[in-house]
């Protein structure tokens, strides 16, 4: 329980004590660093109610807290604030409830409860992952885990975009200019080959279209009439009437991209409990079409496509099927949410995990699902989020100009190297652990320096400036770790009791960070924010740094603050591994 709650229904009860007057909600801040406080009431919206002037309101409800209030020690009043010094006893009491506590601010999911279901990644099987999909996979798995550790049950999924005329890029590429080649024949990732191929197909049919404007076409015609472009529209129509031979190079390409995919998945360290491919998909929602019809909700043009008019809700009017029956992708999407219901019942929710490009697409969707009357429709959020940029500039998939997820995750890993070995503090590791701790640094700078910002905002990605190891920064904190696991190594003494009474202030300070996170965690689930606890997190390091360098710990003469000082460096320690786990960084033993 924070300090705003604990004390809240005291000050309530105050209130009604001295002036009769029962009220609902308290005003806390925390308390500025010139003044002596704990945390400090907001006196002014009281004033009128009660009658008084703040000094007064301010003395009076102070001292029926010290009287009255075990946890409240002294009061002092500045203007219209009311800062309130907690006791000792209660930060030392708060912290001997939680020192073993190994889930310490994690709640555990109750199983009647309803499922949250968490979509990321979502790939197209035409090109490698790149930057791109690292933001979105970093982002959807975190919420995930954030939203598991507060307490709701959650399953991981993505759709894959495994059919369409850019899929058919790459298979035809392939077959004209691919001579038989597979990733085994050229050591290259299933995802990279394919990838090469539809960045072919684009140069082969550049080329075309400069032919054809070269002899008189217009560049509009041009596009429409070049032969690769007839070729892949033809290969399209064979795959959707089920040509044996285009669906068994399809799904031969298509597996090499999924072994691709997989492999990076496993170095970024993310994970799914189902995936959804739009080949199975793409023709639901049809019978839902029907469905609205025949409510009133969709209505039917005189060509026979459908629509519907949300003008009313400050949005426009949206096709669901086109004239010649064939679905769109909001069609898709009606029919794809439905069937995750229908996969997994306890479903109660989504969660979105898509660029702010798709904002307009999930207020439509979002809209439809719920006049169509599916009660978990109001519990669907979009987790929209901004472009990542390069210092380079802006990224193309078809003129091979992308970040491959692979490449910077590799970079990352090298830079890390680079900026340790300069540092020179690895003496003693051995290359596995060195190669081991590389990686560890490498990705937890890429993870934190992506996370750290709220997921709304555009990033601009330094790979130097992410392994930074002094600011907010993963290394940063996996460095303060590993710091603290150096000091509980050395710590050749019994530390399971201690007898402490009397606490530093900068003691009490790191106990104040503690007490926030179950608060921070919860906020980050209601939030969709990976943000706010990477902040915490940041904000907990920087605290327990001061502690560090402010009082002895292993060179402290009492014992019992010694036992104390190593008993509240394991549990930050502690702390900053579950924070981090749930942003799927990982910390190392040593640094």
């Amino acid at each position: 329980m924070t300090l705003s709650q604990t004390l809240t229904p005291s000050i309530q009860n105050a209130i009604q004590v001295l002036f009769d007057i029962t009220i609902d909600k308290i005003e806390f801040q925390a308390t500025r660093k010139e003044f002596e406080g704990d945390i400090t009431m907001v006196i002014f919206p009281l004033l009128k109610i009660t009658k008084s002037n703040p000094v007064e309101l301010g003395n009076k409800i102070g001292n029926y807290l010290v009287e009255n209030v075990a946890e409240v020690s002294k009061f002092n009043v500045v203007s219209g604030f009311l800062n309130i010094v907690i006791s000792d006893a209660h930060y030392l009491n708060f912290f001997n409830g939680i020192k073993d506590d190994v889930k310490y601010g994690f709640v555990t999911p109750n199983p009647e409860d309803k499922a949250v279901m968490v979509e990321y990644s979502s790939p197209n099987t035409n090109k490698p992952l790149h930057l791109g999909h690292v933001r979105n996979n970093l982002l959807g798995y975190s919420v995930a885990e954030i939203l598991r550790a507060s307490g709701k049950k959650v399953y991981k999924t993505q759709i894959i975009n495994d059919r369409g005329i850019h899929i058919c890029k790459s298979m035809l590429a392939w077959q004209k200019f691919g001579k038989d080649q597979t990733p085994e024949s050229t050591g290259l990732k299933g995802d990279k080959l394919v990838g090469n191929f539809y960045v072919a197909f684009d140069k082969a049919y550049k080329e075309e279209i400069n032919q054809l404007i070269a002899e008189g076409k217009t560049e509009e015609e041009a596009k429409k009439q070049a032969p690769i472009i007839l070729e892949a529209q033809e290969m399209l129509l064979k795959w959707e009437a089920g040509d044996e031979e285009v669906i068994a190079l399809w799904k031969t390409m298509n597996q090499w991209v999924y072994d691709g995919f997989a492999a990076t998945y496993k170095t970024m360290g993310v994970d799914f409990d189902s995936y959804y491919y739009e080949s199975d998909t793409y023709l639901l929602g049809k019978d839902v079409v029907q469905m609205g019809l025949e409510k009133g909700i969709f209505e039917k043009d005189p060509d026979g496509s459908v629509w519907i008019d949300l003008t009313d809700e400050g949005l426009d009017r949206k096709i669901v099927l086109r004239s010649d029956g064939t679905a769109v992708y909001m069609t898709q999407d009606i029919g794809t949410a439905i069937q995750r219901v229908k996969d997994m019942p306890d479903v109660g929710g989504m969660v979105y995990t898509v660029g702010n490009e798709q904002d307009y697409h999930f207020k439509v969707l979002f809209l439809i699902l719920k006049k169509l009357g599916f009660d978990w429709s109001d519990n669907l959020f979009h987790l929209s989020y901004g472009m990542v940029d390069l210092p380079s500039g802006k990224m193309k998939s078809r003129e091979g100009t992308v970040v491959d997820a692979d490449d910077l995750m590799q970079e990352m890993t090298n830079t890390a190297q680079k900026i340790s070995e300069e540092l020179g503090k690895l003496a003693g590791y051995s290359d596995e652990e060195k190669t081991k701790l590389y990686k560890t640094i490498g990705l937890g700078a890429l993870k934190y320096y992506i996370l750290k910002v709220d997921p709304k905002k555009r990033i601009l990605f330094n790979p130097e400036e992410s392994v930074d190891f002094a600011g907010n920064t993963g290394p940063f904190i996996q460095y303060t770790y590993a710091r603290i696991q150096s000091i509980i190594r050395k710590a050749d003494f019994d530390f399971s009791v201690s007898k402490i009474e009397i606490l530093h202030e900068k003691e009490k300070e790191l106990l104040k960070q503690l007490e926030l996170f179950p608060e921070v965690i919860q906020n980050a689930a209601q939030n969709h924010s990976p943000a706010l606890l990477a902040n915490y997190t940041y904000d907990l390091v920087k605290e327990y740094n001061s502690f560090y360098q402010a009082v002895p710990i292993l060179g402290e003469a009492n014992l019992d603050n010694k036992i104390f000082r190593v008993q509240l460096s394991k549990k930050i320690a502690d702390t900053i591994a579950a924070s981090f786990s749930l942003l799927g960084i990982s910390v190392p033993e040593r640094m």
